[in-house]
């Protein structure tokens, strides 16, 4: 057993020192910034922010074509004195010149004779008449530690520090080579809208079923805070990066991918390029009705920067992905590989032992600027709660699945409380309707149902222990058919689709189901989604969720098997344990954390549903979902906040009415004399989610309560839960003073979660010992500092993953491992859990009850880290109360042009 783990994150170290670097810097100034400005208002490309610069192209360009530029700064686009571009050396005028005129001709992509055609002679010329100066280079001396502490003790780096320091990490880093095994890997930047990546090139191959597959190793940097610590985190987390070289998909299925194009400056003595590569997107235009590069590509404006060589055109790439990946002349690209657009036989991810080698390689060559961060320790032994044991004497596997079942089937007895289970199973194949059947009673413990009603009716039931459930199977027919979306274009998409969504409901209740007099939940057999993907928005699942919901069913859906599909029987026992969490019937373990934990202790869990334009109706919204589970409790354990009424429901209704609310109206905003104050829209979302968690701060005020929440996820519309606005046993809302947690509860605990997300905020790890082992290990992590909030929580790895040597090397695979890039790698997350709110001794001095015995802060997150485990699923990527939030999400699916109509009834 591993008792430390280690992280693959760096802070600055205070032994160093100041830590001050020299660089060039360069602002737009008043003339220029003014000037292009006036170009971009009157390109007429429909701007809606036309004094707003569109310059994240004209940076990319920058970042690609000009040596020695490292970062470029924020909103330069908005204000000529801020910085704009940070450098290892001064950009000469001869390069600046032609990039920022090339650029601004950009801005007219149809006009020839546009003024913007000749700003690079005005930026060149000499003429005082029409000459427009270029701004000069500043030599500054940049602070890479800039820090302020936070009234609550978190470290927050500089802003510009977010963008800076990620980059000037990278390049230090690829200025060297990893030397591994005999062989080496030489790095180039990738620069990301979240910090910068180091990727290996040119690619490794792998040699499988006779063709070549490219992969390279990716490092991705990025700038955090933790809260309450000292100094800010620089992370650094490896992955492996995959190339496509063959694309199964047609060119209007290509909806954008990364293209990283290689390519020398064109510039005399430019042939050290920096270390970069360029990054473009690459897609299908629907109004031009070709492959386009598309977004902020620099690669359209390369040829005329670059007369001489050759760079890919669009329909080009996609054809030969492999030809230039190798390389044409000087120039190469290669298309960063998505599941979508095809298989690849290189796995993802990498084992500890491998990601430990470059984690020392990265540590190395930061020293001594950066410290890795101090190794986190176990702080309990009590890893899981009170789980069925797999083993030991009387524990066989029959005798674990009975008992299984047995807790199955009375979670679903108390969810159900004395009513009929009624669900409608429509199929597509006859191997899914037989293994939804067959599944059924081998989950609850019940002998095989009775076919009952006519011959020709599919209608089984079964009985027992206070569960009657009754299941009809019947062919789908065009209710799963794609959704027929109007390509009526001048009408908005989300209009469209409501008809669509509308007709497929129409056709729903013009079927033969009846409102459920019981409880009612329908499975229904769909094509996965990239059957619809020629299509938009034509997957019917979101419509037929919606449209069974008006009925008062929930719903689930198992995909159509594929010719080779050997888990019909895993997908047919998922899809009836995500029916039977719907309805409620499930709760979680009794945990084992020990006496500090109150007996009567209620869990409470928020999770902010965000859907922009994109989302699944097309329509955004902002809705808050509450859920609270209250262990051994009798019906109705586990419920959901009712909004609306103001009042807790069940769980399955809590869905049901998700599916119906529309969004409410937010109350305008008055000052003390009751006038109204302008306001964004924006701050209205963010004023009425704050008002609803207080009220409901109010509703669990009647016993020990523990709140738990995705600081990620809330704290758009919360922002006191941003790290630089915590403190301890404190909750802060709006822009008042942050007040003590126990005056929204005098039993209130308050624990924060937080996992990587896509921007990186959780530091990568491993485990290690004092023998240079590393592995994997679950459990509870910490620092020795027993007053610490911020803990660690990882679960156990999948058992496809633990029977993976850990010392599998798939960058350079030694001669006994050929075919490790083969193999599918994954290292379980790490689950950060701060302890914002609990009764420690202040917080109870503060209340009044200084003579009471505080709490361990230790034992809350080992409290949430139990609370990820359940008889029935592998470990959760959050605890299950927040689980059951955040899936109660996937309800919220609002209807563009539709009226408020009255709620559905409950289950």
């Amino acid at each position: 057993m591993y008792h430390t783990i280690r992280v693959a994150a760096y802070e600055p170290d205070p032994l160093h020192g100041p830590w001050r670097e020299e660089m060039e810097v360069l602002r737009l100034g008043e003339e220029l910034h003014t000037e292009l400005t006036r170009l971009h208002a009157g390109a007429g490309n429909g701007s809606v922010r036309p004094d707003r610069l569109p310059v994240r192209r004209l940076n990319s360009l920058l970042q690609a074509m000009a040596p020695g530029v490292i970062a470029t700064g924020r909103n330069a686009g908005t204000n000529g004195r801020l910085p704009w571009l940070y450098a290892r050396e001064a950009v000469p005028p001869e390069v600046l010149a032609p990039v920022i005129g090339t650029w601004a001709a950009g801005m007219y992509q149809e006009d020839e004779d546009a003024e913007g055609t000749d700003l690079e002679e005005r930026l060149r010329s000499e003429d005082p008449a029409i000459a427009l100066p270029l701004p000069h280079w500043e030599n500054e001396t940049i602070d890479l530690a800039e820090t302020v502490a936070s009234a609550g003790g978190t470290a927050e780096p500089a802003t510009r520090l977010y963008n800076l320091l990620p980059e000037w990490v990278a390049f230090r880093l690829a200025a060297r080579t990893l030397r591994t095994r005999g062989a080496t890997l030489h790095f180039r930047v990738e620069s990301s809208g979240n910090g910068a990546r180091l990727v290996s090139w040119p690619p490794q191959r792998y040699e499988r079923r006779g063709q070549t597959w490219y992969y390279s190793a990716c490092l991705n940097i990025t700038v955090h805070t933790v809260p309450f610590a000292p100094r800010f985190r620089v992370h650094v987390s490896t992955q492996v990066r995959r190339w496509a070289t063959r694309l199964d998909v047609r060119p209007h299925q290509l909806g954008g991918t990364t293209v990283l194009l290689d390519a020398p400056l064109p510039w005399p003595g430019g042939a050290d390029r920096g270390h970069r590569l360029m990054v473009n997107t690459l897609g299908y235009d629907r109004r031009s009705k070709e492959l386009a590069w598309r977004h902020h590509s620099p690669a359209p404006r390369m040829p005329e920067l670059d007369i001489v060589r050759n760079y890919p055109q669009p329909a080009e790439l996609f054809a030969h992905p492999e030809r230039w990946i190798n390389g044409s002349g000087d120039v190469a690209a290669g298309i960063v590989y998505h599941p979508s657009i095809g298989p690849h036989e290189v796995g993802p991810g990498l084992m500890p032992r491998e990601r430990s080698e470059l984690d020392a390689w990265v540590e190395e060559g930061l020293r001594p600027l950066l410290t890795r961060v101090p190794d986190l320790t176990r702080v309990t032994r009590s890893n899981t709660p009170s789980l069925l044991p797999r083993s030991g004497a009387g524990n066989g596997p029959g005798v674990r699945d009975a008992r299984l079942a047995l807790q199955r089937r009375a979670a679903l007895a108390r969810a159900l409380d004395g009513r009929p289970l009624e669900v409608d199973v429509f199929w597509q194949s006859p191997e899914t309707r037989a293994a939804l059947l067959a599944e059924l009673p081998k989950l609850i413990g019940l002998p095989a149902g009775e076919r009952v009603g006519p011959a020709d009716d599919d209608t089984w039931r079964w009985r027992g222990e206070g569960v009657e459930i009754r299941v009809r199977a019947r062919p789908a027919g065009p209710l799963v058919d794609a959704l027929p979306v109007s390509r009526e274009r001048r009408r908005p998409r989300a209009v469209r689709l409501a008809e669509a969504i509308e007709g497929r409901c129409r056709l729903v209740a013009d079927g033969p189901a009846r409102r459920p007099q019981g409880a009612g939940v329908v499975l229904a057999e769909i094509a996965g989604k990239e059957r619809f993907a020629a299509v938009p928005d034509s997957d019917p699942k979101h419509a037929l969720r919606i449209a069974w919901a008006r009925q008062g069913r929930l719903s689930q859906f198992v995909n159509l098997p594929d010719d080779t599909d050997s888990g019909l029987e895993h997908r047919a026992r998922w899809t009836w344990l995500d029916a039977f969490r719907q309805l409620g019937a499930i709760s979680p373990p009794a945990h084992r954390v020990g006496a500090g934990i109150p007996g009567d202790l209620q869990y409470a869990a928020l999770w902010l549903v965000r859907h922009t334009r994109k989302g699944p109706t097309r329509c955004p919204v902002r809705r808050l979902v509450a859920v609270r589970v209250k262990p051994g409790d009798g019906p109705g354990a586990i419920e959901g906040w009712d909004a609306a009424r103001a009042e807790w429901v069940p769980y399955p209704k809590l869905l049901l009415l998700l599916s119906q609310a529309v969004e409410p109206a937010a109350e305008p905003a008055v000052d003390p004399a009751g006038n109204p104050v302008p306001e964004s829209a924006a701050a209205r979302a963010t004023d009425a989610v704050e008002r609803q968690i207080r009220a409901l701060l109010f509703q669990l005020r009647d016993r020990p309560t523990l709140l738990l929440a995705d600081a990620a996820n809330l704290r758009q519309c919360w922002s006191g839960l941003r790290n630089g606005q915590l403190a301890s046993d404190m909750l802060g809302f709006g822009t008042g003073p942050a007040q003590r947690h126990t005056l929204y509860g005098d039993d209130l605990r308050v624990l924060l979660v937080r996992d990587a997300n896509a921007r990186e905020e959780v530091a990568e790890w491993y485990a290690h010992d004092d023998k240079d082992k590393v592995g994997f290990a679950e459990g509870v992590w910490g620092t020795a500092d027993t007053e610490s909030r911020v803990f660690a929580s990882t679960a156990s790895t999948p058992h496809t993953v633990a029977k993976l040597p850990k010392g599998l090397m798939k960058l350079v695979p030694t001669a006994q491992g050929r075919t490790a890039p083969g193999k599918t790698a994954w290292n379980p997350g790490q689950l950060e859990l701060t302890v914002l709110g609990c009764l420690s001794e202040k917080a109870l001095a503060d209340s009044g009850r200084a003579g009471d015995l505080p709490d361990r802060p230790a034992e809350w997150a080992t409290l949430a880290h139990q609370l990820r485990y359940h008889d029935d699923y592998p470990p959760l990527a959050r605890p299950l109360p927040l689980h059951l939030a955040r899936l109660a999400g996937q309800y919220v699916l609002p209807v563009a042009g539709t009226e408020e109509g009255s709620a559905p009834s409950a289950t």
